[in-house]
């Protein structure tokens, strides 16, 4: 899974996604930005190993296969997304192959350049981690 291929917010402090802008590497809530949201250090982050949703021993980390309370994704209209999680046996996960949510092919995905992943898109991904 390619988590910088797509925009995404994150928004922990109130467990509702945050306005992301698509000047994502300089935005506080992306995960593109190695010194906000995608920080490796950040005490409550995605790319921190060591947090709840970083690491891969979590059942609420995007890194464990196994996890079936993985960080849900949003686009900017509300519309669900999928989990954001390694487990391709989960139906909602977006690595699934042939889920609605991780095939190529369906319009829902963020794996479909031609659908809900167009590269091209400023509407960002919004990642909302579970409570």
């Amino acid at each position: 899974m390619n988590i910088k291929k797509i925009v995404v917010a994150l928004a922990l402090s109130i467990g509702v996604p945050a306005l992301s802008f698509a000047a994502c590497p300089y935005d506080q809530n992306c995960l593109n930005n190695p010194y906000g949201a995608g920080s490796p250090y950040k005490a409550d982050g995605l790319n921190n190993p060591y947090s709840q949703y970083g690491s891969p021993y979590s059942n609420k980390s995007h890194t464990n296969p196994y996890a079936t309370d993985a960080p849900k994704l949003y686009d900017s209209q509300g519309n669900y997304r999928g989990k954001l999680s390694n487990n391709p046996y989960d139906p909602d996960s977006t690595s699934n192959p042939y889920g609605r949510y991780g095939s190529k092919y369906s319009p829902d995905s963020i794996n479909n350049p031609y659908g809900a992943g167009n590269p091209y898109s400023n509407e960002p991904i919004y990642v909302v981690p579970s409570r």
